[in-house]
């Protein structure tokens, strides 16, 4: 199956991952109290940790043991990289070297890297000579950022008082460093961020973390690259970017804009103060996850906007989900050369393929009748306002973690829809689609063609 449909091998074995860590979870060794943890929590807690979601039906600091923490930790990991690149970095430690199989298969993974058959290699976002250097990157980022991050922000738990021995501290700043550059949004502190929500060496590190993990690992590839060589960047690398940036800063303007009076919110805050955390929380929407104000306290006009940020999420081969910022610079780009009356998609003196736009549009479709579907159900079964089912439901589907509240207080029903959103969410609606699909088919004929009335 690896050799045949590695897209449908991906889907079982990211699957298969996410049982094991169920039924580890439901363990006594894994709970605080040491009763067995029931399915729908294991089962929700082990999706939101391998496809790092952040959402959570149980308190994530109190609930679980240090056994249980650990496999949090190490679930972090293994959803940040792939359940595939992680066995094919496995696998190039201990036999020196990577096969083709193990690359398409890398390649394939999340639908992270998608690869093109043109003979232009400056066409292709990430080509199979690359891979390698990709995989290494990945294993060599993780490793480095989350411990740079950790090394940061401990002084910062060190200083707070009754926090604990600095070996409390060493690994909180460790698992605050994973959840952070995986994009996921765990606290291992029962306050979570409330005793640094105005600390602001500790949440720059924190958001930091998160932009990083959220550009994608080709991304962070190519920069070392760039660094080292000066080689051309592509234009996947600086549409990701660009797209990236212009996001956060939109979101930042028009968070501060639509709650600077709210006095729940940023009015409660000293005037020097708000505008970070607008910016803050516009950087959390990456799919970051964190929060130092109360989402369900925002004006519904406010969780509209994070709403749509969340939707659109990080970079293509990231940590974070959503249908992509490449997926939505792609829709733009398409608008426009409509607009203008021109046949190719253009950006950075290149041409973009029709392929991708087709590829775009699918990903947007389905990933809006994921959330819309989903979104309908919660508010079947729970009764609650459109406007908090919506929220919970695209941050599950992006991956982000951010909640008004809804989701702690799901039936079992509810939890299971939720988690099926996040499922859909981190494997990717055309990854997931090529795994249930059958082998590819060339069509031998073309159809006379008809135009229709659009609009």
């Amino acid at each position: 199956m690896s050799r045949h449909s590695p897209s449908r091998f991906a889907v079982l074995a990211f699957t298969g991952i996410i049982f094991l860590f169920t039924f580890v979870l439901m363990l006594p060794i894994s709970s605080e109290d040491g009763h067995y943890t029931s399915f729908p929590q294991a089962l929700f807690t082990a999706v939101s940790t391998i496809c790092v979601t952040g959402l959570a039906v149980v308190d994530m600091a109190t609930h679980w043991s240090v056994f249980g923490d650990g496999i949090i930790f190490l679930g972090l990991q293994v959803g940040a990289i792939g359940v595939l690149t992680l066995a094919s970095i496995l696998g190039t430690a201990v036999t020196r070297k990577l096969g083709l199989r193990q690359r398409l298969m890398a390649a394939s993974d999340q639908n992270s890297l998608r690869l093109h058959a043109g003979p232009v290699a400056e066409s292709q976002a990430v080509r199979l000579g690359d891979i390698p250097g990709v995989l290494v990157t990945v294993a060599v980022s993780l490793v480095i950022i989350e411990t740079i991050i950790a090394l940061l922000i401990m002084p910062v738990l060190l200083l707070q008082p009754d926090y604990g021995p600095w070996w409390v501290a060493l690994r909180d700043a460790f698992y605050y460093a994973a959840s952070a550059f995986t994009n996921t949004g765990f606290t291992p502190n029962a306050e979570g961020l409330a005793p640094f929500d105005h600390n602001l060496w500790f949440l720059i590190c924190i958001a930091t973390a998160v932009f990083i993990g959220s550009i994608g690992f080709p991304v962070i590839f190519a920069l070392t690259r760039w660094v080292k060589t000066r080689q051309r960047l592509s234009v996947h690398v600086k549409l990701t970017l660009a797209t990236t940036v212009i996001l956060f800063l939109v979101g930042w303007v028009i968070i501060y804009l639509l709650e600077f009076d709210n006095p729940e919110t940023l009015a409660g805050q000293e005037p020097w103060f708000a505008p970070f955390t607008a910016g803050f929380t516009s950087a959390m929407t990456r799919s970051g996850g964190f929060s130092t104000v109360d989402i369900a306290s925002m004006n519904d006009s406010t969780l509209t906007v994070m709403s749509m940020l969340m939707f659109v999420g990080g970079g293509s081969a990231s940590t974070a989900g959503g249908i992509k910022v490449t997926t939505l610079a792609i829709l733009f780009l398409a608008a426009v050369a409509e607009a203008k009356g021109v046949q190719d998609m253009q950006v950075f003196r290149r041409r973009i393929p029709n392929d991708v736009l087709r590829l775009a549009v699918a990903v947007a479709l389905w990933g809006a009748t994921i959330v819309a579907v989903a979104s309908i159900s919660l508010m079947h079964i729970t009764g609650t306002e459109f406007k908090y089912a919506l929220f919970d439901t695209i941050s599950a589907f992006a991956t982000c973690g951010l909640s008004t509240g809804l989701t702690q207080n799901l039936p079992d029903t509810g939890v299971y829809i939720l988690t099926a959103t996040m499922w859909l969410g981190r494997v990717g609606t055309v990854t997931f689609a090529a795994a249930v699909a059958s082998s590819d088919r060339k069509q031998l004929y073309t159809l006379p063609e008809e135009r229709i009335i659009v609009g």
